[in-house]
């Protein structure tokens, strides 16, 4: 998704809102399929031209109300029991309270700065799913 991205940016190519939409449907059909493809989001919230906490605000929201929908479609077909929902509750907290202090930091960054950043993290979660699938 870095390459992704970095092309995007390099073309100066935009999307505007009515993007989003196939963008969405597209990752949304694939999360359904998968865990997650929290990285396919990277490229389309950048080409909005989404940074800094206005990313992470978005990429927050998007991943809430997709997580959501997942948890009451697993729930309502009996595949998600409640003690499951309980420890995701208490996870999703965490990483809510986590979100919330990494925006002070975050807003202090130059965009350069938020990219590389961004960047970084794409590239050691995507070495440590390597690690994950080869292990």
């Amino acid at each position: 998704m870095i390459p992704g991205r970095r092309w995007l940016a390099s073309r100066n190519l935009r999307f505007g809102l009515w993007h989003s939409l196939p963008a969405g449907a597209v990752i949304g059909f694939l999360t359904g399929i998968v865990v997650s493809t929290g990285p396919l989001s990277v490229p389309a919230f950048a080409a909005y031209g989404l940074v800094k906490g206005a990313f992470i605000a978005t990429e927050a929201a998007g991943s809430l109300a997709l997580y959501i929908s997942k948890a009451l479609t697993f729930r309502q077909f009996g595949a998600l029991p409640i003690d499951i929902v309980l420890k995701g509750l208490i996870t999703g907290s965490s990483v809510m309270a986590g979100t919330y202090t990494a925006r002070l930091i975050v807003e202090r960054l130059s965009v350069a700065t938020f990219q590389r950043l961004l960047d970084g993290v794409m590239i050691v979660s995507g070495l440590a799913l390597l690690w994950a699938a080869i292990r």
